[in-house]
């Protein structure tokens, strides 16, 4: 029997949402991209492999905003977005905790949150994910052909069930799919914003149990992107399965990676560490501050200082960043999200400007060390030294920043490759265009 759809506010987006299942676990499945959550259970083979979940946790699926039931949005989210969109589930659900299992596109997001809230994921499984589009088979040209030319037709089948392309039953279902899931221009903005986004260089910092499992010939998505994520994920388990089907529940080996899924939830994990965590590290300062202030004196440059820290301390808010400390003219913020972290640093950069001062701020994205109050690591200085290169109002972010915030209407200009100060290598910085 279906269960009943509800939905989930994630800020003023109401997200949907089935849950089923009355197992000890709590599993959130986190689909392709375009899905239907009523519609997923009249094809018997998708219907039968969410039963088999059921059977041994309680699962929740959703839409992500602006396909299947949820609601449409003017501009597709980003992961920010997403991972709240996740959250609100979660929480509606009373999950404290769950195991995320992500397939294909859902993989993405599953991978960041879990790097983001170790203590709320138990465990993660990406099933046929990839880190960047670079691993999607199909070139955008021919994605966005078929979508203008062919959407709702099934005829997708080709990459995503290859081994069912010529089931008619099947093929109208995955039509309908298609129909139901999006509209073709929702579904070609969707691809759109999916193709900017890169998480290869946060997937080193995934501490909790990890599975990774791959077809050995999916003809929609590379296994090297599988073999990608397992190689870089700290500690993970890796299957890699034969059959060319990217959905999971169809084709060669489908009771298999079932089977393979379920004994590793359902086993013995190790518990999930929380010292480290994925965070957007902000850091900002007053530009001039020294001339500034011997202009001023002593008493007004301090009643200057406060001023500043104050309006900071109120953007951070409505930004949910968080404070770790001042750092003389500057603040040193965490954020959950890079988009918000980013706006933030805009919002600041303004804020001010009319106090008759300028800030300067740099971001990077990266896994910090949570140390009491504090926090380390080299996330840290690479956030302190890209802020050391901005100018006056500018906002500079790393590389890894900018291919987070894929799909969040934010610009950037490229600034180059520049060596940072005590940190390895070559880094890509961009100036975020206002």
């Amino acid at each position: 029997m279906q269960p009943d759809t509800r939905y989930a506010k994630s800020g003023d987006v109401h997200i949907a949402y089935q849950v089923f299942g009355e197992g000890p676990l709590n599993v959130v499945f986190a689909p392709p991209g375009f899905t239907n959550v009523e519609h997923w259970w009249d094809e018997p083979e998708v219907s039968r492999w969410l039963t088999r979940l059921a059977r041994y946790a309680r699962v929740v699926m959703f839409d992500k905003r602006g396909t299947g039931l949820s609601d449409r949005v003017a501009d597709y989210p980003g992961l920010d977005q997403r991972m709240d969109d996740l959250r609100a589930v979660t929480d509606a659900t009373g999950m404290e905790q769950a195991a995320l299992l992500g397939i294909s596109e859902g993989g993405t997001m599953s991978a960041l949150f879990a790097a983001t809230y170790p203590s709320r994921c138990r465990a993660l499984v990406l099933c046929n994910a990839y880190p960047a589009s670079t691993f999607v088979l199909s070139t955008p040209a021919q994605i966005f052909d078929y979508i203008e030319r062919d959407w709702g037709s099934g005829g997708s089948l080709a990459r995503f069930a290859p081994s069912r392309a010529n089931d008619l039953a099947f093929k109208r279902w995955w039509g309908k799919n298609e129909r139901v899931s999006n509209s073709p221009a929702g579904a070609a903005a969707f691809v759109r914003m999916n193709r900017l986004i890169d998480v290869s260089d946060i997937v080193s910092t995934i501490r909790v149990p990890t599975l990774v499992i791959h077809r050995t010939g999916d003809r929609n998505v590379s296994v090297e992107g599988g073999r990608f994520l397992a190689a870089h994920i700290p500690g993970s388990r890796y299957l890699e399965f034969a059959g060319i089907d990217h959905l999971p529940f169809v084709g060669d080996n489908a009771d298999g990676i079932a089977d393979a899924i379920e004994e590793f939830l359902t086993g013995s994990l190790a518990p999930v560490a929380v010292d480290r965590v994925l965070a957007t590290v902000l850091f900002t300062d007053i530009v001039g501050s020294t001339e500034k202030a011997a202009a001023l004196g002593d008493h007004r440059w301090h009643d200057l200082l406060d001023t500043h820290h104050t309006a900071i301390r109120r953007t951070l808010s409505r930004f949910r960043g968080h404070e770790i400390k001042t750092t003389g003219d500057g603040v040193l913020a965490t954020f959950d999200g890079p988009a918000r972290g980013v706006r933030c640093a805009c919002a600041i950069a303004d804020e001010i400007r009319p106090l008759g001062i300028e800030v300067r701020a740099g971001l990077h994205t990266g896994e910090c060390e949570v140390i009491g109050n504090d926090i380390g690591g080299i996330a840290v200085h690479i956030g302190a030294r890209v802020a050391a290169l901005a100018g006056a109002s500018e906002v500079l972010v790393s590389s890894t920043v900018k291919d987070l915030v894929a799909g969040s209407g934010l610009r950037f200009g490229d600034r180059g490759n520049h060596s940072l100060k005590g940190v390895p290598g070559d880094w890509r910085i961009f100036a975020v265009e206002r």
